[in-house]
């Protein structure tokens, strides 16, 4: 999962906007940042690290150029090292640079195949270098010496032809126009919005909030949308579209102040937290205080305890600068982090039956550390809350749970989950009540691959297995 932007003006530097356009999507990835622009020359930069870590004034200023694109990485294919880092960039035809969100899931074959058939040498672990090469063979095989859209276009085609997985992209091309696509399924998010003569494309809506854009609604899967130099917009459905939108993105990753799909992510999440009170009522526990788990988890607190009448408490402090323990690429690091990450406030806890109110459990770390670190704070009962459903399954579509034997709910029952990370009672949302809440009134077709097993593509145990062996590779000192 990744933060991807590209804005382009007509009139002025768009480096600085990128910038903070990629603070807004700092959320969507931690372990990497760039940015690349354009005024008639390629200005590139990017490094390891936090935005704020990667820029300062002396770098933004010598990335000048009216049209760019940037990213926030986090890793779900490769080492995680500087060469890995987006955005990535091919001079040859006319030059183009890209960024991309998402996961390529036939990653190895097309770095074999454009190595042996068309002597591309990729140079990194990225699954974008493959998608920005396969996009640039495209091009070269249409022998035009000047840009044409329906040549555009057609790469387009040709990389959802050949390119398995799910990828929202954002390219920036050698004469100052900027290019956005998004594959079939649609899995990953790609919004667009306009502010007087500057267009641009985010991952998410909060970062036109920010920069104080119109949000204009989504790419549509299947869709791509180019904008000239001189602002001419032009939007062709490439292919059919077979619209798949990643459920996770409302209940953990999307920042709650985003609309994804015309649905709020605020909104979700508090009806989920609706279903989950009723879910807590049939389980018949009568907690004196709700916790929510910091920060996704205050949301779905808030609405349960609006239903249910009991009492809201902030009985657990967060370290805002801690990373987000989800997306840390090692399971050793998500364990060491919780106890940095989370105070419980004594006074709150102390002799009280304590709910907690978190959005999922995936390996269950995170819970049993959390329900450790409360407990030294004297309740008399911890329940814990999930208003997601039970995970199981591998997501091979762009977030960090590529191995089966990752997944706690897998092999376990409910009540086995909970004498795992020590809880008096473990209540987790039922799946069909999740896919209703979420969907509101709206009526989609999710992926929710990794709670139901259900992939909206072929999936086969030996695809599992091989993105499962990558992931080892990129994780090789990772605690079993």
């Amino acid at each position: 999962m990744c933060g991807i932007v590209g804005i382009i003006s007509q009139d002025r530097d768009v480096g600085y906007d990128l910038y903070e356009a990629l603070l807004t999507l700092q959320h969507r990835g931690q372990d990497a940042a760039g940015i690349a622009t354009y005024d008639g020359i390629l200005h590139l930069k990017k490094g390891i690290g936090l935005v704020q870590r990667v820029f300062n004034r002396k770098n933004l200023s010598r990335l000048r150029g009216t049209v760019g694109i940037g990213q926030t990485r986090y890793p779900t294919i490769g080492r995680g090292s500087p060469e890995d880092s987006q955005p990535f960039y091919v001079n040859y035809p006319y030059g183009v640079a890209m960024v991309h969100n998402g996961n390529v899931v036939n990653f190895l074959a097309l770095k074999e195949e454009l190595q042996r058939v068309h002597r591309r040498k990729l140079n990194s672990t990225s699954d974008v270098e493959a998608i920005l090469n396969v996009f640039a063979d495209e091009l070269v095989h249409k022998g035009s010496s000047v840009f044409s859209l329906d040549d555009l276009f057609d790469a387009v085609a040709g990389v959802f032809r050949r390119v398995q997985g799910t990828y929202s992209v954002v390219a920036m091309l050698g004469d100052g126009s900027l290019l956005a696509f998004r594959d079939p399924l649609g899995i990953r998010p790609l919004v667009m919005g306009r502010k007087d003569a500057v267009t641009a494309f985010a991952s998410e809506t909060v970062t036109f909030d920010f920069l104080g854009f119109e949000p204009l609604g989504d790419v549509a899967a299947g869709e791509a949308v180019h904008v000239s130099a001189d602002g001419k917009e032009t939007r062709r459905q490439i292919a059919e579209p077979d619209h798949h939108p990643c459920i996770f993105e409302w209940v953990y990753f999307a920042r709650p102040d985003s609309v994804i799909e015309g649905i709020g992510v605020l909104e979700a999440r508090r009806r989920l937290g609706e279903a989950l009170a009723r879910r807590c009522r049939e389980a018949g526990i009568e907690p004196e205080v709700v916790v929510p788990v910091p920060d996704t988890g205050r949301p779905a607190a808030l609405a349960l305890t609006e239903a249910t009448g009991w009492r809201l408490s902030e009985g657990l402090i967060r370290n805002r600068y801690i990373q987000r323990t989800f997306i840390m690429p090692t399971q050793t690091k998500r364990r060491s982090s919780v106890r940095q990450k989370f105070n419980p406030v004594r006074s709150e806890l102390a002799g009280r039956k304590v709910l907690l109110v978190d959005d999922t459990i995936v390996r269950g770390n995170t819970s049993l550390e959390l329900i450790k670190l409360v407990r030294q704070s004297g309740p008399s009962q911890v329940y814990y809350a999930v208003y997601g459903s039970p995970l199981r399954s591998p997501c091979i579509y762009g977030i960090d749970m590529a191995t089966r034997d990752e997944f706690i709910a897998k092999d376990h029952s409910e009540e086995e989950i909970e004498r795992k990370i020590g809880a008096d009672r473990l209540i987790y949302q039922r799946y069909e009540d999740m896919v209703e809440a979420v969907a509101g009134e709206r009526k989609m077709k999710f992926c929710t691959a990794c709670f139901s097993g259900s992939y909206p593509t072929p999936v086969t145990e030996r695809d599992l297995d091989q993105i499962a062996a990558e992931r080892s590779a990129a994780r090789p000192h990772k605690k079993k």
